[in-house]
């Protein structure tokens, strides 16, 4: 029988787990007279009894198993590393907050069955606020353009994965891994479902300001070097343009001399100006030299302090 791998990362989700894990159950139902399934749950040292509670499920199923890291190593690292140690022939990853409807896994399944390596959600509607839809909106029509490989908008990772895209995947070796740039970057074969995303119903999101930054902007430097390259054109452009401004006040002051004087306005501003271009690109560079330094470091994604119903 050929095995479904099932994924979810976690921390401080002791509201949402049993709920998760029942649906993912009925989901896989009808499935299992032609596969065999495991659930890998890969836990950030949550502070609450999450863990505890996933115990308790992998006692009565073997087919639940379960990572506990020795700390939390954030949202891109941790979800990663579970994903890469799923060894079925196909993998799913899913939330544990419940805003990816488990219910999606059936018709991940008969789209992969029909040829497709890769079977993703795609987000028509969301129960979001407008202005973080609008935000949101705006964030992936610029990654579109920036982009060298073609992303998925509205794709926050839940999808099916064929092994062999999951290979491609760890041949990356990504300290810090973008999956979905990297799922972009491996090519195959895509098939996209939409579906309307619903508002988190139990415990507290774990996204603030700088995790959407920091996925964010990853997302950007990983699979682009256009925001480098636009600071060649920008600088120059200003170049000319302080070189044309000066030449028209040198100008003017020829053809008005006694009457114009030129002030110390413009020399603030100009200087103002300049700066703060000046440092835009130092933060740029900044990003792009750290991604660099954590691939340099090549640290693992996670330390693992315990696995429960692992064979090996």
């Amino acid at each position: 029988m050929k095995k479904i791998s099932i994924v979810t990362g976690c921390y401080n989700e002791s509201e949402n787990v049993n709920e998760l894990i029942r649906r993912v159950k009925l989901a896989m139902e009808p499935y299992l007279v032609k596969y065999d399934y495991e659930y890998i749950f890969i836990d950030n040292a949550s502070e609450d009894n999450t863990v505890e509670l996933l115990k308790i499920q992998a006692d009565q199923d073997q087919r639940i198993k379960i990572i506990v890291n020795s700390r939390n190593f954030g949202h891109i690292r941790s979800p990663a590393y579970g994903v890469f140690q799923a060894d079925g022939d196909a993998v799913i990853y899913i939330v544990a907050d419940l805003q990816d409807p488990p219910e999606m896994i059936g018709e991940f399944i008969d789209k992969w069955e029909e040829g497709n390596d890769i079977v993703i959600a795609v987000k028509q509607n969301t129960e979001e606020s407008n202005l973080m839809s609008v935000v949101r909106d705006l964030y992936y029509k610029i990654l579109h353009k920036l982009s060298e490989v073609t992303t998925f908008k509205g794709f926050s990772g839940y999808g099916l994965f064929d092994k062999k895209v999951i290979f491609a995947l760890r041949q990356m070796k990504d300290s810090y891994p973008f999956f979905r740039g990297m799922l972009a970057e491996a090519g195959y074969q895509v098939y996209k479902i939409p579906y309307n995303q619903p508002n988190r119903v139990r415990g507290l999101t774990k996204n603030n300001f700088y995790s959407l930054y920091d996925i964010g902007v990853l997302g950007i430097i990983s699979t682009s070097k256009i925001p480098l390259r636009l600071m060649i054109f920008i600088g120059l452009s200003c170049s000319v343009l302080s070189f044309l401004a000066g030449l028209l006040y040198f100008i003017l002051k020829l053809v008005y001399w006694s009457e114009m004087t030129l002030g110390i306005a413009p020399l603030v501003i100009g200087v103002f100006f300049i700066l703060s271009i000046l440092l835009f690109f130092l933060g740029v560079i900044g990003e792009y030299v750290g991604a660099i330094y954590t691939q340099v470091l090549n640290r693992p994604l996670v330390f693992v302090k315990e696995r429960v119903n692992f064979d090996t």
